[in-house]
This record gives structure tokens, sequence and C-alpha cells, in this order.
């Protein structure tokens, strides 16, 4: 077996040549681990946090309903409500006469940790304009809000059609049909 020449390594970009996608992509990454390096003083992951800036706003929901609100797919936000619970952070109960529904509480501990984490949040925010003007601030609020419209129409129009979004699963799968290993 004869071993492929190298290709030479890729120039990156300019970072003015970036394209748009990773840029928001590479900023989102770099938010949430300012944000980690600051919540975990208080032994709270990002994912705890997605979980409970939810239930700050809006106590007492079912374990779908928080998943769907906090965009966390389900076996997670089982997992994450799990430690939260250990952490003494949330209570998991069941409302009288409804067995089958899970419904997540913030205990008093948990609520108290909103004065101690949204300063954390918001010093993040405030560290990631540091020199950036109000109103650049201000128009690019508008243009990923716009941004975020129209992908939200892009993937409405695509419901019924054969693109959609498939599942972790089911891409490992055809990646594997294919004889690609799954990273």
């Amino acid at each position: 077996m004869r071993d492929r020449p190298q290709a030479p390594p890729a120039e990156a970009p300019e970072p003015s040549q970036e394209r748009l996608a990773h840029i928001v992509k590479d900023a989102a990454r770099a938010y949430v681990r300012a944000l980690q390096m600051r919540l975990v003083s208080h032994s709270v992951s990002y994912g705890h946090w997605s979980i409970l800036r939810v239930l700050w706003d809006r106590d007492g929901l079912t374990q779908r309903e928080l998943s769907e609100r906090a965009g966390i797919a389900e076996p997670t936000t089982f997992a994450a409500v799990k430690a939260l619970e250990t952490l003494g952070y949330v209570e998991r109960m069941h409302l009288p006469g409804n067995n089958k529904n899970v419904h997540v509480y913030l205990t008093k501990s948990g609520k108290q940790l909103k004065r101690k984490l949204v300063p954390l949040a918001e010093e993040v925010n405030e560290v990631s304009v540091r020199g950036v003007s109000a109103e650049d601030v201000e128009t690019t609020r508008r243009v990923l809000l716009a941004i975020l419209a129209a992908l939200a129409e892009d993937e409405a129009a695509a419901e019924g059609t054969k693109r959609r979004m498939p599942s972790t699963r089911e891409l490992g799968k055809r990646l594997a049909d294919i004889g690609i290993a799954a990273s």
C-alpha cells in the first residue's frame, strides 16, 4: 500500500473573508467558554445554566417543556435535571392526579443561585463588546435576529420535503452505510 502524497496545509482565510456561519459559530463557542469559566466555581455547567435560565423564567415545567425551551435533547435534559437535583437546585415531582408528567421546580437554593449566576453572564456580555460602539452592537443584534428569522423560515419551508434535520443516530447510520466512521 502506498502512502498518499500529503496535501499542503490550507491557509486559513483572513478573518474578514471568513464565512459568516463560521464566525457566528466561533463567537458562540467563545461565549460558552467564557461563561463556563465563571460558572465552574458554583459547580454549574453550561448545560445546567441552560436549564436554570428557563426555570428562573418559568418554574414548574415538565421535563419535555424544559427540553424544548432550553433547546436541549430530552436525554440531555434528563441528565442535567438529575445533576441539578443532586446539587440541591431543583426537585422533580408529579402533580396530584398526573403520574405521567414529571415537573421540575427550583428549590430555594436554585432560586437564590440566580443572584449569583446572572451577573456572571452579564459580565461575559460586557466583556464581549468591549471596544465596540453601542451602534455597532445594536446593528449586530438586528442582523443576528434577521439571520435567525431567515433560517427559521427556511427550516419551516423544508417541512414536508426531503430536506430535514436527521437525528444524530440516523446521520451516523448514513455515514456508516457509505463507509465513513462517525467521529
